[in-house]
């Protein structure tokens, strides 16, 4: 094959639990390539130079002609979950070493006796008091201890110490003494990473401060080591440009920004699906739809309305019960707003001391991965069933690039499974399917159910390598009507780095009644705010006139504990900006609780100023579909239809080739996924190369246009 010299590439590359997903952008023909390897666990930087060596070699590509790559990694969720991060330290006001042991005096499962709950990132013999006080005014009551501070220095010197987190009472209101021991520390161990909780997250709530500020100086080491890395081997390569790094709330920085607040980063490969399933949905003309991403390890679901999926500013990490609320390290971060669970091609399936039918939440993950893989595993998961069940086709599993060894899954399934439970080998195999099914629609029920949504009038966007093989059947126990599965889908994550925005979010606490006095405060506060995250932006290449500002406040009800958060609207007059904020807040408060709350006074909590550069204009060519069915036809397979309870021939199409209208009982393949169409499901070829199924007798009353 002849190479590429000459072009313009963009590279978005993801490491996900099983697979690194690679999507490369040809901007002269518009169209995506797509790669994908087994993730490598032992170095990650190495599995990314792979596929992208691979990916580019197969396709004739130059990598001189590659001008952006775009990354998102699971680099610091791995290092928090392992505890493989730097020997760090905690320096606290004096009086609050238990800070981080105290955390919220709560416990995630009040029946459990036994309960395990989350180890502090730093013991507390690795914390350390300080002299010094701060009100919550900001006014200093006592000032620094200095000498305390130089005694310290060397303390964390001859202790070994790589990293040293500052949280210090009322920080957020009065940064002045975390400044001073930055600079001390600074002059006399040199060597230290340090990270200041009035730089990380200057926000009131001194734990949630405390773990976030930690877990961002405990990962600074491993994730600067690795960017340096990953560039060096891509300027190796040829690719000159530093890579762009995906943050957990969707937008990209710079590699100097992600290597100073790592702790970012911990949800970036889940966010960029999420900006991907927006992208799609605007594009197909669906202001309200249900991102559904599943992988090979875990599943995510995400409310998407007005084409914005909705953002948080905290979540948790490394969970104890990985899916129970409440057993993690709680992140103040922004981040994009979803629900995940052990729900992925990889989640094995086994039976309980009740006799009971479980699946998930442990993952084989790439090596061994499933049974089928043929690594070593005898343990089936949901591909071995998915396999089985004929979902996929053993000889055309990425393409045809890993054969699937289908009589291994069959033992697996039937040694672990269907003999315990005493069931023939296809009963076994469907209720694995079934089971996982069931799983994540009670998940995604219970997420659109906490936020006051129906997901019976939204549509559903599948997507990740397994997503489009389960959602019939997910959407059918949702009541949802309509499935959109996007081209490429089983690299998803990968094509939303290519459309996500250089972005950063600045926050800050204004805890104060909202009344006019207190307007033009917030306006000033908002301005510094913006001139922060601006110049984080330009280090990024964002000019300034580029930079698109967006504010908002986090308000509640006197008396309450949570926030709800609104624009901050850009008007002259104290009065209007009043009046626009409470009607703004009782419309939200009335959305997310279905009720009122009059007569009431407001308080603002948070300011937050979002700072965001042009969205890349990628202009994706849909897929050049030949013809309508008869056209992408590839044969039959005999496939398990549950309405029949039996296997029957079921037609098999292309995905490059299709266009037109089909109908199912039907598989649609393309290299990266499989989409299963289940029985009097109607699909078709949208404009924009999408498939659009809309489900038989669906319980809901559509889906919102």
């Amino acid at each position: 094959m002849p190479r590429v010299e000459s072009g313009d590439f963009a590279l978005g590359v993801d490491i996900g639990g099983t697979f690194t997903d690679l999507a490369v952008l040809d901007r002269k023909s518009k169209q995506v390539i797509a790669g994908k390897s087994l993730t490598d666990y032992e170095d990650f930087a190495r599995g990314v130079i792979r596929c992208i060596e691979t990916t580019l070699n197969d396709h004739g590509i130059d990598a001189t002609s590659v001008d952006a790559v775009i990354h998102g990694t699971t680099l610091a969720t791995n290092a928090l979950i392992q505890r493989r991060g730097a020997r760090t330290a905690l320096i606290v006001t004096r009086g609050f070493r238990d800070i981080l042991e105290t955390a919220r005096g709560t416990r995630y499962d009040i029946f459990d006796l036994d309960i395990d709950m989350p180890q502090p990132l730093v013991p507390r013999a690795h914390v350390f008091e300080i002299g010094e006080r701060v009100d919550f005014q900001g006014r200093v009551v006592t000032p620094l201890a200095r000498e305390e501070v130089k005694a310290l220095a060397q303390t964390l010197t001859n202790g070994g110490f790589e990293s040293v987190a500052v949280c210090l009472f009322h920080a957020y209101a009065n940064p002045r003494h975390e400044r001073e021991i930055a600079n001390l520390l600074s002059e006399m161990a040199p060597g230290l990473s340090i990270s200041l909780s009035s730089d990380v997250v200057p926000a009131i709530g001194e734990y949630d401060r405390a773990t976030t500020t930690v877990a961002n100086v405990y990962l600074q080491p491993i994730v600067r080591g690795y960017l340096a890395q990953l560039r060096d081997a891509l300027k190796d390569m040829g690719i000159v440009r530093a890579p762009m790094i995906i943050a957990s709330d969707g937008g990209t920085m710079s590699c100097d920004t992600a290597a100073r607040f790592p702790v970012r980063l911990i949800e970036s490969g889940p966010a960029g699906g999420a900006i991907a399933a927006a992208h799609f949905a605007k594009r197909a003309r669906l202001d309200h739809v249900i991102g559904f991403d599943m992988g090979g390890t875990t599943a995510k679901v995400c409310i998407i309305d007005d084409f914005e999926p909705e953002r948080a500013t905290e979540f948790e990490a490394a969970r104890v019960a990985r899916f129970a609320k409440g057993s993690g390290l709680p992140l103040k971060v922004p981040a994009v707003e979803m629900i995940e669970i052990g729900a992925g091609g990889g989640s094995i399936a086994h039976v309980d001391l009740a006799g009971l039918l479980k699946v998930g939440p442990e993952s084989a993950g790439a090596s061994p991965g499933p049974a089928c893989y043929g690594f070593g595993s005898n343990r089936p998961t949901v591909t071995d069933a998915d396999l089985c069940l004929g979902y996929l086709d053993a000889d055309f599993f990425l393409g045809g690039a890993m054969a699937l060894d289908k009589p291994r899954a069959e033992r697996a399934i039937a040694r672990e499974i269907a003999t315990p439970l005493k069931l023939d080998e296809v009963r076994a195999a469907w209720g694995i399917h079934d089971v996982v099914n069931n799983n994540m629609a009670r998940a995604a029920k219970i997420h659109c159910m906490e936020r006051g949504r129906d997901p019976r009038l939204y549509t559903l966007v599948a997507f990740g390598g397994a997503g489009p093989i389960h959602a019939f059947r997910v959407a059918q126990m949702l009541g949802v009507s309509r499935i959109l599965y996007p081209a490429h889908a089983g690299i998803m994550s990968s094509v939303g780095f290519l459309i996500a925005r250089p972005s950063f979010e600045v926050v800050r606490t204004y805890e104060k009644p909202l009344t006019s006095e207190n307007v033009d405060p917030i306006v000033k506060l908002f301005t510094e705010m913006e001139r922060e995250g601006s110049e984080l932006l330009h280090a990024a290449g964002v000019a300034n006139n580029a930079i698109e500002r967006t504010r908002e406040l986090g308000i509640r009800y006197r008396g309450q504990a949570y926030v709800l958060f609104v624009p901050a609207p850009k008007v002259k007059s104290s009065a209007d900006f009043l009046a626009r904020v409470e009607r703004d807040f009782a419309a939200r408060y009335k959305q997310r609780y279905h009720r009122k709350n009059p007569g009431v006074p407001l308080e603002v909590v948070t300011l937050r100023a979002l700072l965001s550069g042009p969205r890349p204009e990628i202009g994706i060519t849909k897929p050049k579909g030949r013809g309508g069915a008869k056209v992408a036809f590839k044969g039959t397979r005999p496939v398990y239809l549950p309405e029949r309870a039996k296997f029957a021939p079921c037609p098999v199409y292309d995905r490059y080739a299709l266009s037109g209208r089909f109908a199912g009982p039907a598989i649609i393949e393309e290299r990266e996924s499989t989409v299963v169409v289940g029985e009097r499901g109607r699909g078709e070829v949208d404009a924009a190369g999408n498939l659009l199924v809309t489900l038989p007798r669906s319980t809901g009353r559509g889906a919102h246009r």
